[in-house]
Order: structure tokens, then sequence, then C-alpha cells
């Protein structure tokens, strides 16, 4: 993979949030969940789309903090606009696990 300098790694704003609603996406191509997070007064609730239906309900996610990328264009997923890409890695079986902060983090705050 190509080196890139930390001004590009800056260029990505991953933000902390916490999901305040979750609801199956059955009309998806792929397995997913219509996940909405709550990124503080700053960005507000934003919500996306993710294949995290192996080890995640939607019911399972509420309250739980992810990170996400907010900058992003918005993208049109089927019938749903995602607006934030949620961050996870594939398991050892390719299934997502979110990636998390491991304490509490206020809403919103970026990554550094």
């Amino acid at each position: 993979m190509a080196e890139i300098s930390f001004d590009d790694f800056m260029a990505v704003d991953v933000r902390v949030g916490t999901v305040v609603k979750a609801e199956p996406y059955p009309e998806a191509r792929k397995p997913a969940i219509k996940i909405w997070v709550d990124f503080g007064d700053e960005l507000g609730v934003k919500k996306t789309s993710a294949q995290v239906t192996v080890h995640y309900t939607p019911e399972g996610l509420i309250g739980r903090q992810v990170m996400a990328v907010v900058n992003f264009p918005p993208r049109q997923i089927g019938k749903f606009m995602s607006e934030v890409l949620v961050l996870g890695y594939p398991d050892a079986d390719g299934a997502i696990v979110l990636a998390t902060p491991d304490k509490d983090v206020p809403n919103g705050r970026r990554m550094h």
C-alpha cells in the first residue's frame, strides 16, 4: 500500500458517535442494518447502512458508540441515502466487527 502524508490522514474526518436508532434493511442486496448515529451538536444525527448483521442486531446497536468517516459525500445505497461510513474490521470469517472506543467519548470528537 502506498504511503500517505500526515496531511492526507488529517483530511479524513473520523468521529465518534452514539447509535440512536437502528432498523433492519431487508431491501439491501447484502444483509444490512440502517443506523442513525448522533455525532453531537456540530454534526447532529447522520445515517448509514452497514453490513454488520452477523455480529449485531438493530436492538443491540442502540446506545453503542461507533467510529465513522463523516466527510465522504452522501452515497445512495438502494433506496437509502448513506451520509457517513461506519468503520469496522473483518473477523476471521469476513464478518464485520465495528471499530469502537474502549472508553466513553463525547459524541462528535475527532480521532487524533
